[in-house]
């Protein structure tokens, strides 16, 4: 993903609020489905930390392996993926192509 797409896609995130939350006790299997079917459903999700300050980027990293997705950013307590749908028919987020292919 090149800047120009990430940059594109903070800004269609900046009005979304977070829909996966991570508690004290971490990432286990159900916050990995969570996360998956979010992204499934509206492609570009907000996840919020409650913890593990020091551990977020580790964290979201992993969680974007697992999902097969890209962490777009990860602001404060708050970190934004992004997994655009295969089908194009069901996309909701349409990256312009002169954007793509910077």
């Amino acid at each position: 993903m090149n800047s120009h797409v990430r940059n594109f896609l903070r800004q269609r995130a900046h009005e979304l609020q977070p829909v996966v939350m991570i508690g004290q006790l971490g990432v286990d299997g159900r916050i990995v489905r969570a996360l998956d079917e979010a992204l499934t459903s509206h492609e570009l999700v907000k996840v919020r930390f409650q913890a593990h300050e020091d551990e977020r980027r580790a964290i979201a990293s992993d969680l974007a392996e697992a999902t097969r997705a890209e962490v777009v950013s990860i602001i404060g307590h708050v970190a934004t993926f992004f997994r655009q749908n295969p089908d194009q028919e069901h996309q909701l987020i349409h990256i312009p192509k002169h954007m793509r292919s910077l």
